[in-house]
């Protein structure tokens, strides 16, 4: 029955990408054709004589950085192989890891190319970041005799939705994994209901309380404060369709402050510059501001001074950049987190936490279940519904800068009163490490 139903996923799953695969290579041909060879399990990483990789999987930005508060707490010498499935979430493992490990693409889940990814790496042990259960994968596995762990697993309101429609076939998926590290006791009782065995599976904590200090950029917020020139720097972090013109509207209400716009995607920088209008500038354009391939610089109102030249009278700034938007939390006054005015489920708020900066999210929280209720019950945030409640909400920071730091002082103390996942997540992958593993 299980060869049966391998088959047939395969024989789905080729299809899909057959169908798919014309309509991604049209409209993001240029995205996803360089990676193409390394999805198909032909890498250009380095490959050990003696195969004994750690292999840690992890799908995107937000799972490699969570790889990275785990890699920093594992032994210097211990042989380390990275792979993710988005060109961003690749070359942000390839800045973080480029000198501790190997990296390369999840290959597509068809048989061939799994195979050629195992033959190549001979991986020792297999980590999956918050869980990315591919079944060709997860069958070789277990095949060639390799033990799996998840780390800072979560099971979100939506996907908690459809594995039980699915239950039936869970357990066939599941029992490929060895042990389950959550991050909150509702997330083991999800996966419980979906029939893991509760042995198997243990309350870590978030490792995202533990990140590590991000690359702060003191050229490129020394430049920005000259842009602001003594005014207030507001900022927008991960944003996505649908928000950013929330956020603009939000900010055009106010007098007196600068916005930083960031979009969670790097494909999507330029049609947000399209939005921006008049006062606005690419990050990319900005002299005298780190190394960064230049941009043409976005429509500035005549008569205005360019950068550097004196007084300027620049509005909004696109954060057209990689890796540069958490340090930058740091010189604002206020901040908003994307993916949560749009039905997205949210992106980490721990960022400008870490910095004390006072917080504003939107309704959208699901993918951070457990630390939205953290926050709720901690007033550490600000709730908005829209642009009219974003521009209250920074317009009272703004005017009452004394607030506005007790509000970010209660997100530091909620991430400094929540750390201690990193121990556990060690203790709980002890026999998946083996004996030495810990730092």
């Amino acid at each position: 029955m299980a060869v049966l139903l391998r088959g047939l996923y395969q024989l789905a799953a080729g299809a899909a990408l057959l169908i798919a695969g014309p309509f991604l290579l049209v409209r993001r041909g240029s995205h996803y054709l360089p990676t193409l060879a390394g999805r198909l399990g032909s890498s250009e990483a380095a490959a050990l004589e003696s195969g004994g990789f750690l292999w840690i999987h992890a799908v995107s930005v937000g799972e490699v950085l969570v790889a990275d508060t785990l890699i920093k707490a594992l032994p210097a010498g211990l042989p380390l192989l990275v792979t993710t499935v988005t060109p961003t979430g690749q070359e942000r493992a390839k800045a973080l890891f480029r000198d501790r490990a190997e990296i390369a693409y999840l290959p597509f889940d068809l048989g061939f190319a799994v195979r050629r990814f195992f033959d190549r790496f001979r991986p020792r042990a297999l980590v999956l970041v918050e869980g990315d259960y591919w079944p060709l994968v997860l069958s070789e596995a277990k095949r060639r005799g390799l033990p799996v762990a998840v780390i800072n697993g979560r099971m979100g309101d939506r996907s908690f939705g459809r594995m039980r429609r699915l239950r039936p076939l869970l357990g066939y998926l599941f029992s490929r994994v060895d042990r389950f590290g959550v991050q909150s006791a509702e997330d083991r009782d999800r996966l419980v209901s979906l029939g893991v065995p509760a042995g198997r599976v243990t309350v870590t904590g978030n490792l995202k309380y533990e990140s590590p200090e991000p690359v702060l950029k003191p050229e490129l917020e020394e430049r920005l404060r000259a842009l602001a020139a003594g005014r207030p720097i507001l900022l927008a972090g991960s944003t996505m369709p649908g928000e950013e013109e929330q956020v603009l509207d939000a900010f055009r209400r106010l007098d007196g402050a600068m916005l930083v716009i960031a979009p969670r995607h790097p494909e999507r920088w330029d049609e947000v510059a399209a939005l921006l209008g008049k006062n606005a500038i690419r990050r990319s354009a900005i002299p005298g501001a780190g190394a960064l391939t230049p941009r043409p610089p976005l429509p500035v109102h005549p008569g205005t001074p360019s950068p550097g030249e004196g007084e300027t009278y620049v509005d909004v700034v696109l954060l057209d950049s990689l890796g540069e938007l958490a340090g930058l939390y740091r010189i604002a006054a206020g901040a908003f987190i994307g993916g949560t005015l749009v039905p997205k489920g949210g992106h980490n708020p721990l960022e400008p936490a870490r910095f004390g900066v006072p917080v504003a999210v939107g309704p959208s929280m699901h993918n951070f279940r457990d630390m939205a209720e953290r926050f709720d019950r901690a007033g550490a945030w600000r709730r908005v519904n829209g642009a009219a409640e974003l521009a209250a909400v920074w317009g009272e920071w703004l005017a009452d800068p004394a607030a506005a730091r007790e509000q970010g002082e209660r997100a530091f103390r909620l991430l400094e009163e929540n750390r201690g996942a990193v121990g556990r997540t060690l203790e709980m992958l002890g026999p998946v490490l083996g004996p030495g593993a810990a730092a």
